[in-house]
């Protein structure tokens, strides 16, 4: 009797595991599906160089920099000797609490030195500063670039000409400066994967391109016009709002594929759990824009849905959490021998193999390397970290989480 009554609530849990199953199986292959077409996709675009144009528009690079006295002497040096024609681009930087020294040395070059110091730091407060203090009338497209990045040779060139071209957004190419830790090849990796998704490959099918958050430039009108934008001051995730106002303007956002911008890689598990929060974060915030009732979108184009689709994708190390939890599920069907998923074990293989698939072509041959298969073994702390990050993370965070920047070494790591 205790059997017959044990065997229906038995099938009723099963039931409700396939359902749960199916449910995720549909999830994970409508993501792989695009991820892997989108990845195809990136392979056939066309890397148009850019052409030196003989007229030229004159730049603002904007530089924000909080704390990071170790790298931002050496990004200014490079950025004033930068090989645009001088009377074309001038640079200016927000100094928030840098010390005294690193000022003295900065003051040394030609660039416009704003020292601020703000109860609440962050780039989207250091920004407005900028583009209110600056006279719009003197330039035609402002650059926004952190403490961090070098403009390696031809970038402002590369800039200018998408912009006689008739592009009013341009998203550069950024880069690892260094691959120097297990930590910062993955960083450099990942990088590199989203470079291909989410730039290279939208503006193949004729999407926008993804803003990063640094290398990119608008006209200068434009980005002011952002950044005065009620609320943004309190978004630490500015930058996922830049990329919504275009969004909703019907600006285009070019990627220049030959626009390298190089980018310091975090090279701890400290610095990248930080970071990812920052990331996991932004990817909230820039969801609920989309469900704002505060923004009144008029027309929702195909880049309107394509931006939101890939909000809803999920980081990609949880993607490899999740197949590694069904597999588990999936081993313990084999030796108990009862049916929890409600599928065979091939099904997700070829689902997982897809996805490895579309990561795989989307990596640049100059990462495959030996020093790449070594960080992989730094995957599960990786993994642990991102865990952290997810549940430490706050949707209403007012100030922005600053990750350290101190990498002052040669651009590329001496590992093969």
């Amino acid at each position: 009797m205790e059997l017959e009554v044990h065997q229906p609530l038995n099938d009723m849990i099963y039931q409700v595991l396939h359902i749960l199953f199916l449910a995720l199986f549909i999830y994970l292959s409508v993501n792989v599906g695009y991820l892997l077409l989108i990845s195809i996709t990136g392979l056939f675009a066309r890397r148009k160089s850019s052409i030196e144009n003989i007229n030229r528009k004159k730049i603002a690079v904007l530089i924000t920099s909080y704390k990071e006295d170790d790298v931002i002497v050496n990004t200014i040096r490079q950025a004033v000797e930068h090989d645009y024609p001088k009377e074309n681009f001038d640079v200016f930087l927000v100094a928030d609490q840098l010390q005294p020294s690193t000022i003295e040395k900065i003051k040394t070059f030609d660039v416009h030195v704003s020292e601020v110091n703000f109860p609440v730091g962050s780039k989207a407060r250091s920004l407005n500063f900028l583009l209110n203090k600056i006279d719009p009338a003197k330039y035609d497209i402002a650059l926004v670039l952190d403490g961090d990045n070098i403009m390696t040779p031809g970038f402002l060139e590369k800039i200018n000409s998408a912009f006689q071209e008739g592009f009013k957004a341009v998203q550069a190419h950024r880069t690892a400066k260094n691959r120097n830790t297990p930590v910062a090849v993955l960083d450099a990796l990942s990088e590199e994967i989203n470079n291909h998704l989410f730039r290279r490959a939208q503006r193949a099918l004729g999407f926008s391109s993804s803003l990063i958050g640094s290398g990119m430039a608008f006209e200068f009108d434009t980005l002011k016009k952002v950044y005065n934008k009620p609320g943004i001051l309190d978004n630490p995730a500015c930058d996922r709002e830049v990329d919504f106002e275009m969004m909703k303007n019907g600006i285009t956002v070019q990627y220049l594929d030959d626009a390298m911008l190089l980018d310091e890689k975090v090279s701890s598990g400290n610095v990248f759990e930080k970071q990812r929060r920052r990331w996991l974060e932004s990817q909230m915030l820039h969801l609920k824009l989309f469900l704002s009732k505060n923004e009144h979108v008029t027309r929702k184009t195909k880049d309107y849905w394509n931006k939101l689709f890939i909000n809803l994708i999920p980081p990609r190390i949880i993607f490899l959490a999740i197949f590694f939890i069904i597999f588990l599920c999936c081993l313990a069907q084999y030796f108990l021998e009862i049916d929890i998923t409600g599928f065979a074990i091939t099904w997700w293989i070829v689902l997982f193999a897809a996805y490895i698939l579309s990561l795989i072509i989307a990596v640049p041959s100059h990462l495959i390397t030996l020093s790449t298969l070594k960080a992989f073994l730094y995957l599960p702390s990786v993994l642990f970290s991102y865990i952290k990050a997810a549940f430490t993370m706050k949707i209403n965070r007012k100030e922005f989480v600053h990750t350290p920047k101190t990498y002052t070494g040669k651009t590329e790591s001496t590992e093969k």
